[in-house]
């Protein structure tokens, strides 16, 4: 079944839920029910408004797992009894009179109403009748090879506005066969071992208390960190980078020119008023001071263009390079926030390239050589790379010019090729401000994530009369690049620990050497082997607490660390050293400095023994 007809199918087993949702519970109003990756959903209102007809409306206080089961066999129950999809077209009356009590279709047909049009569509299904545009099916058989089952439970805002009604999502799994379904199941079974939002207990934290989606990182996250960053820092360097940094809050004036604050400002958190102290604003004083109203920054590009603009610039001075470790805010809606993967204060790895015309192409290759060469040093090979360009027929809501398009993305398409980059285009979903190169790393789902991209930009550099004067002496605009290698911190280590299941490579892991001493005898060699590891550059823990050493072995090897040494009276007064590798059963003899030279080539070489 090809993608198309899966999408089709999917919706119309969104219908047959509400079906079997109607016959379940008569009173339930329906909402909203389409197709979506991997299966589909319905929402649902299951309250009723007036208490003392809830037991006579037979709805259920809250639905549980065994409610699942009910409403997915009913389902099954219509799809055998047989019967068609038939569309047809009625007039509004006729639909308000299909829907009279139906509030959420009440509303949906009133939309249709105001926006002309003639007609409304609606699906009969046996005694069901539903609003919606479809396609569907074209029968009820058409659907009986699927391989399909009710998953889970969910709260949703109506038409995700959180001032709106909470109403309860039921989500569906559907494939084109059972085989398909259970393969899709059992990959979900190990991708749930792998969740880092389990794994990485003991990385960071996220704290209600502290803020949604505002991440900490514990003792072994900042290492991790740490690292990481080190060598973001050091690579950067090596290619060619500068280095710059912006502070967290910038002036209203400044988003205003950029024009985030007028096409951006629901991503936006509030103006903050620095005139004035809190309590002042609190007790309403009046103050004379001049007013100064800040913004915590959704992006760092406005900053650098500042930097940029601080001096006047010369074709000799470019390309300029700029990157930035900068961490921004952006509002997320609460219940689309998800571990590190979808944040609202995150740090990106944010560098801005500003070029002449002639050196774009160049500049470009560099920066696909550079993702490449990162994405291969933390081990990800499972990525797929868009090409993200303008919708030919809606020229108009894109800044910039033909020209500049034309030549953006017919470069951006050549450099790709030439590097023997495979991609696809997706007309439609460049920015407004530029087309770009996505790069989407997959996790242990197979969930496509964001995180490199580069991006021209033809709105900054026109809104801040961004010039560099040529080699003519006139003064010229410059093409200014976006660029970001991790996308962010956050999300490119919530992947990370996915994708290695918390068992890092040895570079990368914040302990690389466990010492467990037998007996308290040994806690002093320990300590003395653990500093001569870290002069070599080597991290090295001690477990000295008074327990069994199978019980420390035991935790080691839960807390996934390459390499245990026990340290115990034959250790102490030999000259061999008895390691445990991570994931091997065996324990390995090896000289202290064989072994030291062992774990710096694997630093070195970057790759897991």
């Amino acid at each position: 079944m090809d993608k198309e007809k899966l999408e089709i199918a999917r919706h119309s087993l969104s219908h047959v839920m509400a079906a079997a949702m109607k016959k379940l519970y008569p009173a339930v109003k329906l909402a909203i029910g389409p197709a979506i990756e991997n299966g589909f959903y319905y929402d649902l209102d299951l309250t009723v408004e007036a208490r003392s007809g809830w037991m006579e409306a037979g709805l259920p206080e809250k639905l549980s797992d065994d409610d699942l089961s009910k409403i997915e066999a009913t389902m099954r129950e219509i799809i055998q009894s047989g019967g068609k999809f038939e569309k047809r077209e009625v007039d509004f009356s006729e639909a308000e009179k299909l829907f009279s009590a139906e509030p959420y279709k009440l509303e949906l047909i009133a939309e249709l109403k105001a926006d002309g049009e003639k007609a409304v569509s609606v699906y009969d299904s046996g005694d069901f009748t539903d609003l919606c545009r479809g396609p569907h099916v074209d029968s009820m058989k058409d659907l009986e090879s699927l391989g399909f089952k009710l998953d889970k439970l969910a709260g949703a805002y109506w038409r995700g506005d959180e001032k709106n009604k909470m109403l309860t999502r039921i989500y569906g799994l559907a494939f084109a066969t059972k085989k398909e379904l259970d393969e899709y199941l059992k990959l979900r079974e190990e991708a749930e071992k792998r969740d880092h939002r389990v794994i990485g207990r003991d990385l960071f934290l996220l704290d209600p208390v502290v803020g949604l989606g505002l991440a900490m990182w514990k003792p072994k996250g900042a290492l991790l960190w740490r690292i990481i960053e080190d060598f973001w820092y050091k690579k950067h360097l090596e290619n060619g980078y500068d280095l710059v940094r912006s502070p967290h809050i910038g002036s209203r004036q400044l988003w205003e020119t950029s024009g985030h604050w007028n096409f951006y400002n629901d991503s936006m958190y509030p103006v903050l008023e620095v005139s004035r102290s809190l309590k002042e604003m609190q007790a309403g004083e009046v103050t004379d001071k001049p007013k100064e109203e800040y913004l915590l920054k959704p992006m760092n590009c406005p900053f650098h263009v500042r930097i940029y603009k601080s001096e006047i610039k010369s074709y000799r001075d470019l390309p300029c390079r700029w990157a930035e470790c900068g961490t921004v805010y952006r509002y997320e809606k609460s219940g689309e926030l998800s571990g590190l993967t979808r944040v609202r204060g995150f740090t990106q790895d944010d560098a801005h390239i500003i070029c002449t015309k002639e050196q774009v192409e160049e500049e470009l290759k560099r920066v696909a050589i550079f993702i490449q060469e990162y994405f291969a040093a933390f081990g990800f090979e499972n990525y797929k790379v868009y090409l993200s360009l303008r919708d030919p027929k809606n020229k108009d809501k894109y800044a910039g010019n033909d020209e500049g398009w034309e030549f953006t993305e017919q470069v951006l398409e050549k450099v790709a090729v030439e590097l023997g980059i495979e991609y696809e285009k997706q007309e439609g979903e460049a920015a407004f401000y530029g087309p770009k190169l996505d790069y989407k790393v997959k996790d242990a789902l197979g969930r496509e994530w964001q995180c490199s991209t580069l991006q021209f930009d033809f709105n900054l550099p026109s809104r801040f009369n961004m010039i560099y004067v040529n080699s003519e002496g006139k003064e010229e605009q410059p093409y200014m690049l976006h660029r970001a290698l991790m996308g962010s911190f956050e999300r490119f280590m919530g992947l990370l620990i996915e994708h290695y299941a918390g068992a890092f490579p040895v570079w990368l892991s914040p302990a690389q050497v466990k010492l467990i001493s037998v007996g308290e005898a040994h806690i002093d060699y320990c300590q003395k082997l653990a500093t001569e590891f870290r002069a070599e550059g080597i991290r090295a823990d001690i477990d000295d607490a008074n327990e069994t050493v199978g019980n420390k072995i035991r935790k080691a090897a839960g807390e996934k660390i390459p390499y245990m040494l026990v340290i115990g009276d034959k250790e102490m007064d030999g000259e061999k050293l008895n390691i445990k590798i991570r994931g091997k059963e065996e324990v390995m003899a090896m000289d202290k400095a064989e072994f030291i030279v062992r774990i710096l080539e694997e630093i070195k070489n970057r790759r897991d023994k």
